[in-house]
């Protein structure tokens, strides 16, 4: 492969013009040794395989990765996956570099050896043993040693998740927490921050984050910690929360989690931890604890979330809309997230709006809150002893009956199917008294008929 390398200046980089020269438009051939016969670029870190054949490694880690196991030139197979560096032509193409940097050329800059298997082993080890003898200052630096590993390239982090780091820092992470937590507070968010590295966690460490004494350590972290130790904190409950409905309720009953969630949305720190926090709710208000439930539903509405909520949902990205309307639909499951909603004047407009809109499940989540608003309606008898539906002749004014009908044109799940149908019945008993407003917001919708 040949590249065109022109000879460029310093005086480029100082703002003028490049002058003319006598290797002003030649051509430079790369010497094909130091080619990588994979990418067929030249090698910035040349590896040699079992086989003696010479791979950039980005390029060779690929192809194993990829499930092969044979050298990609000879076909043979590889008596090893680890790949050894080639020092000596990694010099021959540095010193080609530098001969040839009046053409532009860069030299390549010395690669740092990535970890290897052995070394996390040895890592990981040394921390367990710190914490046993509850050393947290010696746990802390072999956690740092490993976050700067991680951070410095994918190839570091495949290799510390592929040896079982997250399980590890995690049962480490209980066993400090069995603690004073103001004690072990530096170590503890170092580990958490690293945790977040490692995403998504397995299964051992998920369990150990669930432990009763971690889950006290995670909300103190979420009440006390600085920005990065609620951020990092939340992203392990949203993480640790999915393992199954019992540590939900083991988090709701620690006193203050629900006020330090709340607390995230209600001022955020990014985007990241607002999404993260909405997941946690969601999860907390979608409890099958009935009794549990509703006391954490009540205490969020109480909190004001519902108003938050439909202020957040006038202008938010994709993922935000749909945990937000996850988080609304589940309030509404109660008699008090109904009344906030009821009171309202954005609740009705912003749900309407939101069908077809977003995603299938922002939809699916806008039509089930409708559907229980509508059904748990608070009658009210008017003068003459008519019965006011707001919620129905407000949907309809704002086009709900025409989107209905859309989404079971275009088509949508069995359950969102019977909710759909069961509002349009109760909207079509209002629309002879009501002039329906044409929606435009699916206008450029993409119709299968």
């Amino acid at each position: 492969m040949i590249s065109s390398w022109r000879r460029r200046r310093a005086a480029r980089h100082a703002g003028k013009k490049q002058q003319p020269d006598e290797n002003s438009g030649m051509e430079l051939t790369i010497p094909n040794q130091f080619r990588c016969p994979i990418s067929l670029d030249l090698m910035k870190d040349p590896v040699t395989l079992s086989t003696g054949i010479t791979y950039d490694r980005e390029s060779i880690e690929r192809w194993i990765e990829s499930g092969n196991h044979t050298c990609p030139i000879t076909n043979q197979a590889l008596r090893t996956l680890e790949p050894i560096p080639n020092h000596t032509i990694r010099t021959m193409i540095q010193d080609w570099c530098v001969e040839n940097s009046s053409y532009g050329i860069e030299r390549i800059p010395t690669p740092r050896i990535p970890v290897s298997s052995f070394q996390v082993s040895e890592m990981l080890s040394k921390a367990t043993t710190a914490q046993k003898w509850r050393d947290e200052r010696g746990c802390r630096e072999v956690v740092s040693s490993i976050k700067a590993l991680v951070k410095e390239s994918e190839r570091n982090k495949r290799c510390i998740v592929a040896n079982g780091t997250s399980g590890v820092l995690s049962a480490i992470f209980e066993g400090f927490s069995k603690e004073s937590f103001e004690t072990n507070s530096v170590l503890l968010e170092e580990i958490l921050s690293t945790l977040t590295l490692l995403e998504p966690l397995d299964g051992e460490a998920k369990s150990h984050l669930a432990s009763t004494t971690s889950l006290h350590s995670i909300v103190w972290l979420l009440k006390c910690g600085g920005l990065s130790g609620r951020r990092n904190a939340v992203l392990m409950l949203k993480q640790v929360l999915s393992l199954d409905e019992q540590t939900v309720d083991d988090l709701v009953e620690i006193e203050g989690a629900i006020e330090a969630v709340f607390k995230l949305v209600k001022e955020p720190i990014c985007p990241t931890t607002t999404k993260a926090s909405l997941m946690v709710i969601y999860y907390m208000v979608s409890s099958s604890s009935y009794l549990a439930n509703e006391r954490v539903i009540a205490s969020f509405v109480e909190m004001g979330l519902v108003s938050l909520l439909l202020e957040m949902l006038v202008e938010s990205d994709r993922s935000v809309c749909e945990k937000a309307l996850g988080v609304l639909d589940g309030l509404c499951s109660c008699a008090e997230g109904r009344e906030q909603a009821y009171h309202h004047a954005l609740t009705i407009p912003v749900l309407v709006k939101k069908l077809l809109r977003v995603s299938d499940l922002a939809t699916d989540f806008a039509v089930c809150a409708l559907w229980k608003l509508s059904k748990n309606e608070k009658r009210r008898e008017g003068g003459g002893g008519d019965i006011d539906h707001d919620v129905l002749v407000e949907a309809l004014q704002v086009g709900a009956f025409q989107k209905l009908l859309l989404l079971l044109q275009v088509g949508c799940g069995e359950r969102i199917k019977e909710k759909a149908t069961e509002l349009l019945k109760m909207l079509n008993l209002h629309r002879d008294r009501l002039e329906c407003i044409d929606s435009m917001d699916f206008k450029d919708l993409k119709r299968p008929f």
